[in-house]
């Protein structure tokens, strides 16, 4: 009797430490609000995108100021950890409104027709997404530097690859 509750304390201790190790993969949207310092939109399967935009956040917040905008910026990361339904990348769009960062990671869309484009799908996500933050004023180009520059550094430790999308 002893030996069989030993034994199926063990297949238990087993199993459970095996589950533990496998990523979890979320199959609904998942966002992520830090109130006045970034907004996170994360697309289905795309949670572990989220490790990723924290440290930019952390290069870039300290240079972004309360009245700092910019336009949309748009890019493919390729990220070995992030697999977007079975492509090898996924789409990303970062804002500055008001000194808050907006992220949105959306997974590719099969590309059907010769006017469909991967910026053409992350736009209209992104600007979904940010209907009701229009830009006040002027993109500040300085902003803008910066995010390119923290999102590579990043993307360096991390080893990504991060691909602009040209507009």
């Amino acid at each position: 009797m002893g030996e069989s509750l030993l034994l199926i304390t063990i297949v238990t201790l087993v199993i459970l430490t095996i589950r533990r190790g496998k990523p979890v993969i979320l199959d609904n949207p998942v966002i992520i609000e830090r109130a006045g310092q970034y907004h996170i939109t994360l697309a289905p399967q795309l949670n572990r995108a989220q490790n990723f935009i924290e440290q930019i956040v952390k290069q870039c917040a300290p240079s972004i100021t309360q009245q700092s905008e910019i336009t949309t910026q748009f890019f493919e990361v390729t990220d070995p950890k992030v697999f977007a339904q079975g492509e090898n990348f996924y789409l990303l769009a970062i804002t500055v409104r008001g000194g808050v960062l907006y992220f949105q990671a959306i997974n590719p869309q099969p590309l059907l027709h010769d006017a469909d484009s991967h910026l053409k799908t992350v736009r209209e996500f992104s600007e979904a997404v940010m209907a009701h933050h229009p830009l006040k004023g002027l993109s500040d180009e300085h902003a803008v530097k910066v995010l390119y520059d923290a999102t590579q550094a990043v993307a360096n430790q991390l080893q990504i690859a991060v691909k602009i999308i040209p507009q």
